[in-house]
């Protein structure tokens, strides 16, 4: 068995070896992995090796259970396992080969516990069962693999480990991947404390769970080696703790579409040097956003729409040299934009849209050389765009007022002025923007009158000119505006009739002309409207058959009414009672306020998608349709002030007393009881 240097091999049942001693220091040089387990029996524990060459040996140190120095332990060749050998033990071949059985049994038992040793640690097992403890509904099993028998590294579902069995990702999201398609799922319940033990996390992804509720625990300071924290799309509430400026590690952070509220403690921004996304939007944080988001000096995305922060935008936000994607947008920030803004060389996206800010735009903006998208509008700001903004070379989208240099921005696909306090007249540049889809002016005090002429010259998809001050008949420019697949012309003064040529805006999917003077019938060519699906023709003076609205044909893939409001006219009916295929899918009918006359059609009861059925002040005659209340999806009724008669039909809807009132023949619930049947 042995050579010139001791070193052990397991011996074939034919080889006679003379007895040697065995060189510790020499099988500890030659071990190709050494692997010490504790295992205690009698008062003493060993350490179990595996060898570099001659396939499998071992050897076994053995010393007093409580002895942390290796130094007084002795090192026996295949000796009785658990025994202590002599400081001069040594083990010949027929020893080693009469104990070789039980070697083997012992070895591989040990070798099996050593193997398992390194899968999911205790801590971290202990800290995931606790986890999984304060759940309360879990509804798609998404934990159901997490079993205490269970080894967490091997077994679990959304868990990885490293090498040494530590928890580093703990991944379980409520969009989850199926067969075919993804999966949107939940889970009740609050984030354990006890979480904050998985000291070698990387990853936590508990997003989009919906009903994750209560707070983060200030316990998640201690994961310290975290790079990635998504708890997006839950019910969490209360603050960020202030022990997250410990996190120094993370690189994206999101806890969008929370409820989420009160200030950003300024340390935090100071101490998340290596972020390159963050993403709050969707809460109640408020207060002023530090100047030490400027500390940030790795982000590239920073979403903070959708909150209630305040105070003015900070000037060290200008250090944010790789931002990408800035949203501030749907808050209440005052104050002037800074000039810092205009060193963002690499941002892309810039959304500042619906909050308080003031003063005119700086001319520094002109050096957002990658910017493609702004907006800018439902502010107060005044005084006029710097030309620099029309030299922008990418940009794309853009909302604030409109200089004559805009006729530069050759790429400009949107441009959004909406609720601002933009005047007229509109400068003729804007015919040079070729790739120009998308046109909204809307609620500007334009005093236009007149669309101009050079409106024809656009390639509009989308044309939004609500409350604009226009004046007269429908444009004649959109009878050749064929690509127009939504119009919003409502709250003008457009009057006279709708052209018979309305009926070649085929593309039409939304038009609304609410709120103007438009009188007569709808043309019969409206027919040929075959992808309409959403109508808002109320307050006006349209009159004639109603149905001439229902009898649209509709496309083969497009074109059922999703909604129609032709309230506050002076339609007339009856609704027909033929099954109308343009209204199979409607979801939204409001026919208030017109002289329709005649019954409520049955027809209506087989349209399992609406949720709206407002039907007041129309003359209506006889029964409500028996099946009508139960539609599965309503949750809006109104037939008040008509004159039906009759029980009403029995329904599991909520529906208040006042949506039946004005019909003296009605009664049941929610109206008085019936004096008589209704046989």
């Amino acid at each position: 068995m042995s050579d010139e240097m001791g070193f052990f091999k397991p011996l074939n049942n034919n080889e006679e070896e003379e007895s040697s001693p065995i060189n510790k220091n020499f099988i500890e040089s030659m071990l190709f992995k050494e692997e010490e387990i504790n295992v205690v029996q009698g008062g003493k524990k060993g350490t179990i090796f595996v060898c570099a060459e001659g396939g499998i040996g071992g050897w076994v140190w053995l010393g007093s259970a409580t002895g942390n120095d290796r130094g007084g332990d002795q090192c026996c060749c295949v000796c009785d396992v658990l025994s202590v050998c002599d400081e001069n033990s040594s083990a010949t071949s027929m020893e080693i080969q009469t104990r070789m059985n039980t070697f083997h049994l012992i070895f591989f038992s040990l070798l099996f516990y050593l193997l398992t040793s390194q899968a999911c640690h205790p801590i971290d097992h202990h800290a995931l069962l606790d986890f999984k403890h304060k759940i309360t509904s879990d509804p798609s099993n998404l934990l159901e693999s997490w079993k205490p028998q269970t080894d967490c590294c091997r077994s679990w579902d959304g868990i990885a480990c490293d090498s040494a069995g530590r928890v580093i990702n703990v991944s379980r999201s409520g969009l989850i991947s199926g067969k075919d398609s993804m999966v949107d799922t939940s889970m009740s319940g609050t984030l354990s404390p006890s979480l904050s033990n998985l000291t070698f996390l990387q990853l936590l992804e508990l997003s989009q769970l919906k009903d994750l509720t209560g707070r983060i625990p200030p316990e998640f300071g201690k994961l310290s080696r975290l790079t990635h924290l998504y708890l997006h799309s839950n019910k969490l509430s209360g603050s960020v703790p202030d022990t997250f400026r410990l996190l120094f590690r993370l690189e994206e952070l999101y806890l969008s579409n929370n409820h989420f509220s009160g200030g950003i403690p300024p340390e935090i921004f100071r101490c998340f040097r290596s972020l390159t996304e963050i993403g709050l939007s969707g809460n109640q944080f408020s207060g002023k956003i530090p100047s030490s988001i400027g500390e940030m000096v790795s982000i590239t995305r920073l979403d903070f729409h959708e909150n209630n922060f305040s105070g003015v935008i900070p000037a060290t936000i200008g250090k944010l040299k790789k931002l990408s994607d800035l949203d501030l947008s749907e808050n209440q920030i005052t104050g002037a934009l800074p000039e810092s803004l205009g060193s963002l060389r690499n941002l892309e996206i810039l959304y500042l849209n619906k909050n308080q800010l003031s003063g005119s735009i700086p001319f520094s903006i002109g050096g957002l050389a990658s910017v493609q998208f702004i907006r800018l509008s439902e502010n107060k700001l005044t005084g006029a765009i710097p030309p620099s903004i029309g030299e922008l070379p990418k940009i794309e989208r853009f909302t604030g007022n409109i200089p004559s240099s805009f006729g530069n921005l050759r790429n400009l696909q949107t441009l959004d002025l909406s609720r601002n306090m933009l005047s007229g007249p509109i400068t003729s540049q804007l015919a040079k923007l070729q790739e120009l889809q998308a046109l909204d002016l809307s609620f500007n005090p334009l005093k236009l009158y007149r669309l101009p002429n050079w409106f024809s010259k656009l390639k509009l998809s989308r044309l939004k000119m609500a409350n604009t001050g226009i004046q007269g008949p429908f444009p004649g420019f959109l009878s050749s505006a064929s690509t127009i697949w939504e119009l919003d012309l409502s709250s003008n003064s457009l009057t006279d009739k709708l052209p018979h040529w309305i009926g070649n805006m085929t593309n039409l999917m939304t038009l609304n002309l609410s709120n103007n003077r438009f009188t007569n019938a709808i043309p019969a060519e409206f027919k040929n409207l075959s992808v309409l699906m959403d109508l808002d023709l109320h307050s006006n003076n349209f009159s004639g058959d109603i149905n001439t609205i229902f009898k649209k044909i509709a496309g083969a893939a497009l074109g059922n009414f999703n909604s129609i409001d032709v309230s506050y006219n002076s339609f007339s009916g009856p609704i027909n009672n033929g099954d109308e295929s343009a209204m199979d899918l409607v979801v939204s009918l409001v026919l208030s306020h017109n002289p329709i006359g005649g019954m409520i059609p049955e027809w209506l009861s087989r349209r399992t998608q609406l949720e709206r059925i407002l039907i007041s002040n129309s003359k209506l005659i006889g029964n409500i349709p028996e099946e009508l209340l139960d539609l599965k999806n309503l949750k809006d009724f109104d037939v008040s002030e008509n004159r039906l008669i009759g029980e009403i039909p029995g329904h599991k809807t909520s529906i208040p007393a006042s949506a039946f009132s004005g019909n003296p023949g009605l009664c049941g619930t929610p109206l008085p009881p019936c004096k008589h049947s209704f046989g």
